[in-house]
């Protein structure tokens, strides 16, 4: 702003109420005397005034000494904390909690009803912290609403809050309490509470005259005063340290004041002296003589606007003090535009939030889509308006908009209660896995399966199964999936690889015989182990294929029975290892053990088909080369399967002179391929010319190769002519 000639009024921020000090540099000049009539000397080359900007809307009873007061950084809120527990005060009247904008209007008020508040102080995300007596900390919204409590710990709770500071740091804002033992315990961020206890100050039996909060090197510390000493605490350590330069004769620290980045010191001493410099205490910025000892009511640091000057304002009774000179960063390039916006919506402003992204051209996700959301969470609180009026407006307002999550919108109105309205936003949610995990937290299991079998990711019904299986009995979860068939088959295939016992049970209430029969030849295989087990499960099975009336697999499940029986009796008789050998296996064994009565016993007892015994038999006495057994066994009797089988098994082992022994033995219509076998090429095509027969004479002649075939291919083209002349 512009004043007299050429002087220009610098604004500082050292504001009572609605007023506004002042200074100008340099002086009014003596011709605009009726401009600057109302301008006051600041020293000898500086001037000053004081005037209303706005006034103040709210209408205090009580006067502002007589409360605890927070005033939040950026123009934020202020918080009122009535008849703090003042002994004058009847002990029947309730406190009472006021919260008003920066400019006095009215924002909330409400009754205290926990015990006695130390400290107020808000965050940085306009949260308001009331610091108990007891070590509570209740947290409450800009609008009154309570967020959450938490405590500082049992040693304090033990010892009770003597001071308290809210502060804050690039990670967050923190707490620090001053306990009734006079120790400290801090945490740099309430919204990951972690504890820290600070180390003993040596020899401290009262209350330090003054103490503050620092963050050095990303790490919060403790700067308090005892007499003419200053002390450093940080995690592990307590140090004392020097302010360079202090005037002598110092006795005591009575106020000290940190700036808002954390980078300069402010010292007021029994002396009258104001100390100035950097909060590592390793350089000295200035030091100012105020002429006055008695401690100030309060004193901070604040910066002149578009100006890199800063200075301490120092206040008494009935004095206000500005000091200093030196660089300070400003106030809006601290507040980002994003801090802007949730300052709005916090204060419910959203057309003017919105019309500002719309004019920055935020991207829809970091602007108007966030601001709606921010919005449609307001608007779930509204418990004046029903359900489907409220679901229906904020479907209709949001829409499709990119970024907004129905699932976060229902959860805000799950939370505040309105399980219904939840429900009927989460139909607007078009991500299943975003739904069906707040449906399981709403207790509405049933509904959640159907949404996570509607998705068609088995992952999702899995995971509902799983809750489901925790949450209701056995009989209700089993009622459950029978009426959802593909639920129940994918708990079915959960069951056989994790619990077989629950797959048994399923099949029970089912009346599922068939797969209860199939169900018990695997356990008897699985978990079964002593043979008597084994039959015991095995005959289980056979009843439940009886009951499916499955008489093949009941009959099929008892020769098994008889078979594992006497496999061990065999192996009891004869040694070797035969359990869990097929039937086939066991007769091939037996054979090669030598023993073929036994063979042919069992292959008796078992109705084992004649030619299939002959081939068993066959490939055995081949394998062992026992070819002396395998003539008599083919001379035992007629062979079911001709003797075309003994000729390829014996080529297969590289005999020819055996297979040419058989190879006579076969029957016409397979002479030829058996002579092919043993390479009697000149005999096969002689029986195929006297047989006539056409394939058999193609066959032969694609055997003739070379010199050494080139009669035979001769002769079977003279039989091929001969025939066609006929």
């Amino acid at each position: 702003m512009r004043t007299g000639g050429s002087g220009s009024a610098k604004l500082s921020p050292a504001a009572c109420g609605g007023g506004l000090l002042c200074t100008a540099w340099p002086p009014p000049a003596p011709a605009m005397d009726c401009y600057t009539a109302n301008w006051n000397p600041l020293g000898d080359s500086a001037f000053y005034r004081k005037y209303e900007l706005y006034s103040m809307d709210w209408d205090l009873k009580e006067e502002l000494r007589d409360c605890l007061v927070a005033a939040a950084p950026y123009g934020g809120p202020i918080a009122l904390l009535r008849n703090p527990w003042r002994k004058e005060k009847a002990a029947s009247v309730r406190p009472v909690l006021d919260i008003y904008s920066a400019s006095g209007m009215p924002l909330a008020s409400l009754l205290w009803k926990s015990g006695p508040v130390v400290a107020l102080g808000w965050s940085a995300e306009e949260e308001l912290l009331c610091v108990q007596e007891d070590g509570a900390v209740l947290v409450y919204g800009l609008h009154g609403d309570f967020r959450r409590h938490f405590s500082m710990g049992n040693e304090v709770l033990q010892n009770r809050v003597l001071d308290a500071r809210i502060f804050h740091t690039e990670f967050g804002s923190g707490v620090a309490i001053l306990t009734g033992a006079y120790r400290f315990t801090l945490s740099a961020n309430v919204g990951d509470l972690k504890l820290r206890r600070m180390p003993e100050v040596p020899g401290l039996q009262s209350a330090p005259s003054c103490w503050t909060t620092l963050c050095q090197d990303r790490v919060a510390h403790i700067l308090l005063a005892v007499g003419p000493d200053l002390y450093l605490l940080d995690h592990a350590t307590c140090s004392t340290v020097t302010p360079p330069g202090l005037a002598p004769g110092v006795s005591s620290f009575l106020q000290m004041a940190v700036s808002f980045t954390y980078r300069h010191l402010a010292l007021f001493t029994d002396t009258g002296y104001i100390w100035m410099g950097t909060t590592s205490l390793k350089e000295k910025l200035c030091e100012f003589n105020c002429n006055i000892r008695a401690p100030p009511k309060q004193m901070v640091w604040c910066s002149r606007p578009r100006s890199k000057e800063r200075a301490v304002v120092v206040a008494w009774e009935k004095r206000l003090m500005v000091v200093g000179d030196a660089p300070e960063s400003i106030q809006y390039k601290q507040l980002t535009i994003q801090v802007l916006l949730d300052r709005l919506v916090l204060r419910r402003l959203y057309p003017l939030a919105i019309q500002i992204c719309e004019y920055l051209r935020l991207p829809e996700v970091q602007g108007v889509s966030r601001i709606l959301a921010h919005w449609a969470c307001y608007k779930v609180q509204q418990k004046d308006v029903s359900d489907e009026d409220v679901a229906r407006a904020i479907n209709q307002k949001l829409g499709d908009t990119p970024g907004v999550s129905y699932s976060d919108i229902a959860a805000r109105a799950y939370g505040c209660g309105r399980t219904e309205l939840a429900i009927k936003l989460l139909e607007y949610e078009p991500r299943s896995g975003e739904q069906v995990p707040l449906l399981l937290k709403m207790k509405r299991s049933k509904l959640a399966l159907n949404k996570a079998i509607e998705s068609g990711d088995t992952d999702l019904v899995f995971t509902v199964l799983l809750h489901l299986k925790n949450e209701l009995n056995r009989g209700d979860f089993f009622m459950t999936l029978r009426n959802q068939p593909m639920a129940l088959s994918l708990y079915r295939q959960y069951c056989k690889h994790q619990e077989l016992e629950t797959l048994k049970d399923l099949y029970n209430q089912d009346d599922n015989h068939q797969e209860l029969g199939s169900f018990h030849v695997r356990a008897s295989y699985m978990a079964e182990e002593r043979i008597e087990g084994r039959v015991a499960a095995l005959q289980t099975a056979a009843d439940a294929f009886y009951k499916a009336k499955n008489e093949f697999a009941a009959k099929a499940t008892e020769d098994q029975m008889r078979l594992l029986r006497l496999q061990r009796r065999l192996e009891d008789e004869l040694g070797g290892q035969f359990l869990d050998l097929s039937l086939h296996d066991t007769v091939t064994t037996l054979i090669l053990g030598g023993h073929n009565k036994r063979a042919e016993q069992l292959a008796r007892d078992f109705r084992i088909p004649d030619k299939r015994l002959w081939w068993l038999k066959l490939t055995a006495l081949a394998n062992l080369e026992d070819w002396e057994e395998l003539e008599k066994f083919s001379k035992s009797k007629k062979s079911p399967i001709g003797y075309l089988p003994f000729v390829e098994i014996c080529m297969k082992q590289h005999n020819k002179y055996e297979a040419k022994k058989y190879a006579a033995r076969v029957g016409p219509e397979q002479k030829v391929k058996a002579l092919l076998l043993v390479g009697d090429v000149a005999q096969a095509a002689d029986v195929a010319i006297e047989h006539r027969n056409e394939a058999e004479l193609s066959l032969v002649l694609s055997h003739c190769t070379g010199a050494t075939d080139g009669a035979t291919a001769d002769k079977i083209q003279r039989a091929r002519a001969q025939a066609q002349k006929k």
